[in-house]
């Protein structure tokens, strides 16, 4: 479950590159090991949520939706603090900005998505690859 963030962060980098009409290279692709590294965090911060709650004995849809709700600001507030930490890079002009900008282009932008993504499809998958079993 937790893998299915690297997808998620990937299309935003790849769509952010797009739209800043940068190329990729080495600098971005280091921005995109330091991108899946806090995707699947934020991967794993949610589903160990939802399974705390399933095994203290609640149904598979109420540990979703509880977990969900219950991780949402921790999620979002690391997306967060990353995002604006890598704002500077991405605007910067001076020395080396060629380096920084691709990196923190992919950062942003694949945080953007993932957290986005993992917050509303990585509960609905949880749900249904997890079903119970219905007697």
């Amino acid at each position: 479950m937790v893998v299915l963030n690297v997808p998620f962060a990937l299309v935003g980098g790849i769509a952010a590159l797009w739209m800043r009409q940068m190329n990729l290279n080495l600098s971005a692709s280091i921005g995109f090991i330091a991108l899946f590294g806090v995707a699947v965090l934020n991967g794993v911060v949610l589903v160990t949520s939802i399974n705390q709650l399933h095994a203290q004995g609640l149904s598979i849809h109420e540990s979703v939706v509880n977990g969900a709700k219950r991780r949402l600001r921790p999620v979002l507030t690391t997306a967060l603090v990353a995002s604006l930490g890598f704002v500077p890079m991405a605007l910067a002009t001076s020395t080396g900005a060629e380096v920084q900008r691709p990196l923190a282009t992919v950062v942003i932008g694949g945080l953007f998505s993932s957290t986005v993504l993992t917050l509303f499809l990585l509960p609905l998958f949880y749900g249904w690859f997890l079903r119970e079993d219905v007697k």
